[in-house]
């Protein structure tokens, strides 16, 4: 598994938000407090479309993590210090390959994001009660 963000909950425990990727099937599944559920298909990417911006390759950077999706896709977990802030902050830098230019995005976004998505489609997928 591959840690996005980590909130704090309501007893003041750290509690991780995680994405899981089936490498046979290529479906990627969103694990937090809430459970695992799975994400509609092309979810990263259509986030990352939506509220990243173009990685610039020369900033300074720390690597946390790094997970291929495939297909020349890869997902990495990076922490970035701009010279205004005191805290490093966690972005996920989303690299489709075949040329095309990364996408990179604030982690607590992308993982807000991704919940809400998980949320809809586990809603749209249950039997109704």
């Amino acid at each position: 598994m591959f840690k996005i963000h980590e909130v704090t909950d309501a007893h003041g425990e750290l509690s991780g938000v995680y994405l899981d990727h089936d490498g046979d099937s290529g479906s990627v599944a969103l694990v937090d407090v809430e459970g695992r559920r799975r994400l509609p298909q092309r979810a990263l990417e259509k986030v990352l479309s939506r509220y990243g911006a173009p990685f610039d390759a020369e900033a300074r950077v720390t690597p946390v993590a790094e997970l291929d999706l495939g297909d020349g896709k890869r997902l990495r977990h990076v922490r970035h210090l701009a010279g205004y802030d005191v805290v490093q902050r966690d972005y996920l830098v989303l690299e489709l390959g075949d040329g095309a230019e990364p996408s990179c995005a604030h982690g607590a976004t992308v993982a807000t994001a991704l919940q809400h998505l998980a949320r809809a489609l586990a809603k749209l997928e249950s039997p109704e009660t």
